[in-house]
């Protein structure tokens, strides 16, 4: 069944984002606007999640996922960042772009 969370994008309420929180924990689906229309999100852990997403969007399983991360802080602890890929980001950043860099193990 289909929920609708409104989470305002400047000043969220705590109580919308521990809805969205705990869903996210049962290995539910969300979708969040993009630049390019809406995408379709899960927990990182959540494999239950991304099968969901590649039924619904018809994708095999070697279908790349867009990782979404909060700050840089949290970048660097999942990808290989060196420093010419980081100033580019920094700089094109926040922006309609989507960045490719290889994952840390």
């Amino acid at each position: 069944m289909a929920r609708y969370l409104d989470v305002h994008p400047h000043d969220p309420q705590a109580r919308s984002v521990a809805q969205l929180v705990a869903l996210l924990r049962d290995d539910a689906l969300i979708a969040y606007p993009t630049d390019s229309g809406y995408a379709l999100g899960c927990r990182l852990e959540s494999h239950a999640g991304a099968d969901r997403i590649r039924s619904i969007r018809h994708l095999d399983d070697r279908h790349h996922f867009t990782l979404m991360c909060a700050d840089f802080a949290q970048l660097g602890q999942l990808v290989r960042l060196d420093n010419a890929p980081f100033r580019a980001i920094k700089a094109a950043t926040p922006g309609p772009y989507t960045f490719i860099l290889p994952a840390t193990k």
